[in-house]
């Protein structure tokens, strides 16, 4: 076992503990059951309305009748919230907790960044639970050598370290090698340094996705056989800029390469669900499809939040509002529909719920336990809101059917302006956020005033957190220990 739980371990008594605690909460596995199989498919700027079952479809060039089907057989949230970057949203995934606490709140070039060691990631949790663990993909939270994934609790990995920008590097004008280090596709496994195995340009930016896919199923294969429960973690590299298909998918369409990646996208989601058909283990699987930020903005490469205004880097919705699809048969209502708001930290808190492992009670984890709403126990969330940063600064707050601006943001690269007064939209009435109460007034205007102060206190809450447990900054090397404890 880790030894970064080694404080929260007391041997059989700590197993014992958790075997009850899993008996006690329906929707979990008891201690006869076998743990769930773990799929965690993560798509790169992705947006809400990009796929059929979310509006899009066929509507954005390619129809997605794998990833339509899949939820029609498990649950589809349409509340689901991210980061508005890929790194802090990556951290909020591994970790259950705001990236403000980890030092993870932005997307940064030439520098040290990413999680300490002292984070305690979902992959440990599960690894200390007795899964195998993988990723095959785009981490993002770390490039330098102890910063890797198989340093935070995976077995084995195999992808890019930072983002598929960086693909288009070496063909550049005037590129020059001993200023920027070419990108590479690194492999390695627990304990060992990671390996370059070739570069990432341009063509191999075609081909990963499909790497990743049989990588990923060739660890199932590997798993199933030995009789061992995996989690796979997945980030497809696809859609980020640039959004190049594979070869075999160049002009399948006849929309235009954006459509030809959605067919991509769809195929190689598809290639993994299949393939616990293939091997017997749908039952036995919990398979989540999401995305980790909101739609691309860059042109042609630029994708569609549906109804929701915005692209990542900004807290509009259409920053924030991601796919998310979940499918365990049995145990998760078919073709269910959820409004619930849910945050990306919560996945990790539910998933260890749900499994038995363990989640660190040395820090503030911010995700909340969503199993009861996933299992059907109640049809109710946990969860009522939360503070939407853009990098190190709290933009808004995200409050029921609310939003609260304290810093307004039109697009990625749009000026950051302070309003006068708190910009309060009903999410409701005004999806898109351009009608803001004290301005418009009307029927959500000053009966709805009340807002302001009810979100001001929980502002003033998350804040409080951050003084009790001072967060870590931006380029802290490791070893890392906090200075203050979590009360």
């Amino acid at each position: 076992m880790s030894a970064k739980i080694q404080q929260f371990n007391a041997g059989a008594l700590f197993l014992a503990a958790a075997l009850l605690a899993s008996l006690l909460v329906a929707g979990s596995v008891s201690a006869n059951e076998k743990q769930p199989n773990i799929v965690l498919i993560v798509m790169d700027n992705l947006g809400w309305g990009e796929l059929g079952v979310y509006g899009g479809g066929i509507l954005r060039g390619a129809e997605t009748p794998k990833l339509d089907q899949l939820a029609a057989e498990g649950m589809r949230f349409l509340n689901f919230n991210v980061e508005s970057q890929c790194t802090p949203s990556r951290s909020a995934l591994m970790t259950g907790r705001h990236p403000i606490r980890s030092g993870t709140t932005k997307v940064v070039w030439g520098q040290l960044y990413g999680l300490t060691q002292w984070e305690y990631t979902i992959a440990e949790a599960l690894s200390d639970a007795g899964y195998a663990t993988a990723l095959y993909g785009k981490w993002h939270l770390g490039d330098t050598v102890g910063r890797f994934p198989t340093d935070q609790g995976f077995d084995e990995f195999y992808g890019i370290a930072n983002t598929s920008d960086e693909s288009v590097y070496a063909a550049g004008l005037q590129f020059d090698p001993e200023s920027v280090s070419p990108p590479y596709i690194f492999a390695s496994n627990r304990g060992e340094k990671p390996r370059k195995i070739k570069p990432y340009d341009r063509a191999a930016r075609r081909q990963i996705d499909a790497e990743l896919a049989e990588r990923s199923i060739r660890f199932m294969e590997q798993n199933v056989k030995a009789g061992k429960p995996f989690f796979v973690y997945l980030p497809f590299t696809q859609v980020h800029v640039p959004a190049l298909p594979n070869d075999d998918f160049e002009g399948i369409t006849g929309n235009g390469r954006w459509a030809d990646v959605l067919a991509e996208v769809d195929h190689r989601s598809g290639q993994v669900i299949d393939a616990l058909d293939r091997l017997g283990i749908r039952d036995e699987t919990i398979i989540i499809f999401m995305s980790e930020n909101g739609p691309e903005q860059v042109y042609p490469y630029n994708g569609t939040a549906g109804p929701w205004r915005g692209t990542y880097f900004t807290a509009l919705e259409g920053s924030l509002r991601a796919p998310f699809i979940i499918r365990w048969p049995g145990r998760i209502e078919a073709g269910a529909v959820h409004n619930e708001i849910m945050h990306i930290t919560d996945v990790y808190p539910t998933l260890a719920s749900i499994v038995g492992a363990r989640v660190p009670d040395d820090r503030y984890i911010d995700g909340l336990d969503q199993s009861a709403l996933l299992t059907g126990r109640t049809r109710k969330g946990v969860r009522d809101g939360f503070p939407a940063y853009n990098g190190d600064q709290l933009q808004a707050y995200k409050w029921r059917n609310w939003k609260v601006h304290f810093l307004t943001q039109n697009s990625m690269l749009g000026d950051i302006d302070r309003p006068g007064m708190p910009q309060v939209f009903n999410l409701l009435s005004d999806p898109k956020e351009q009608y803001d109460i004290y301005k418009y007034g009307g029927p959500h205007g000053e009966d709805s005033m009340w807002v302001t102060p009810a979100v001001m206190k929980l502002v003033l809450q998350h804040q409080q957190t951050l003084i009790e447990e001072p967060p870590i900054k931006l380029g802290t090397p490791d070893p890392y220990l906090p200075a203050k404890a979590r009360p």
